[in-house]
């Protein structure tokens, strides 16, 4: 099938299918949340995809499941797993539209998380996009103009916590096979996520039995299509497209729910995607020219080296 695709165009047409299939999911979420407590539909969210996915990883093969930082694997779990309930407890309690547009400050907080935890500079212009991004969040909750309750924060906490994830697994993949990342996540997650579970269980319906199958599928899906997009295309070819699940989120709430964000979600929204979309951009211009420096000096040192 992707044979059939430009390769031009392959890491893009991927993006949109796993942003759409991420739409899906928070809506499938939501739907759950209706019958179920949100720690049990983080728990079927987790085993699910832990058994989708241990078939792919025996198909790639266990020697790469090694690791010599199984502390730092729970950690990141425990950071993954606080942001799933958090992000499906907003998915629950606020209009889809909303914790979308709220949850998409991520890029901003692993500007701030890079500088404050990895010691990366904070660099004058990205500080400003920053600012601006959060300047956006105060548009779409709008405090002194309209009721703001803690859970109009959740999304924001939510990606808080996603983003020190992202930071986690930064640090983790100078080390870890990138098997062994995606195998314990999803192992020490569904651990986790039994016990708080048990306290809230209710033996479900079928329906709901299915639908968390299909969240835990599209999570493994979604997840492993946007690394494949990663790895056909730019980072800042690519991160325009996710916010495309703005529009496609606000369709799907309006026709299950009858939701439709107002003005003010959709200009926060706008300027939040795009101080997150130029920090993104600028980040990858950065990397590029960090690449050309370092191939200029081995090309330098190459020239400078006698002839034996």
């Amino acid at each position: 099938m992707l044979a059939l695709i430009p390769a031009s165009v392959r890491g893009p047409a991927i993006m949109m299918l796993a942003v759409a299939g991420l739409a899906l999911m928070n809506l499938t979420v939501r739907l759950m949340s209706e019958e179920l407590h949100v720690l049990q539909t983080t728990f079927f969210r987790n085993a699910f995809a832990l058994l989708f996915i241990t078939p792919w990883l025996f198909s790639a093969g266990l020697s790469g499941l090694k690791t010599t930082r199984l502390r730092f694997h729970v950690l990141r779990s425990l950071n993954g797993f606080t942001a799933m309930v958090i992000w499906f407890l907003s998915l629950s309690l606020l209009p889809l539209a909303d914790a979308t547009a709220l949850n998409f400050t991520i890029p901003l907080f692993v500007t701030l998380g890079a500088a404050l935890f990895l010691g990366e500079s904070l660099r004058l212009r990205r500080s400003l996009a920053t600012l601006a991004g959060f300047m956006g969040v105060l548009i779409i909750i709008r405090p002194g103009f309209a009721e703001v309750s803690l859970v109009t924060g959740l999304p924001v906490l939510a990606a808080a916590f996603m983003a020190g994830s992202m930071l986690m697994v930064k640090a983790l993949s100078r080390t870890e096979n990138p098997h062994a990342m995606v195998f314990y996540m999803n192992l020490f997650m569904t651990i986790l996520s039994i016990v708080p579970a048990l306290f809230v269980w209710i033996w479900p319906s079928w329906e709901i039995w299915l639908m968390g199958a299909f969240i835990g599928f599209l999570g493994v899906v979604c997840h492993i299509g946007i690394n494949k997009a990663m790895k056909l295309s730019e980072a800042s070819t690519l991160a325009p497209l996710d916010y495309t699940r703005m529009p496609v989120t606000a369709g799907l709430a309006f026709l299950f729910f009858g939701e439709f964000p107002d003005l003010w979600t959709w200009l926060g929204a706008f300027v939040i995607m795009g101080s997150s979309f130029y920090i993104t951009r600028r980040e990858a211009q950065l990397a590029r020219e960090g690449q050309r420096n370092v191939s200029c000096s081995a090309e330098s040192r190459l020239r400078q080296k006698p002839v034996q």
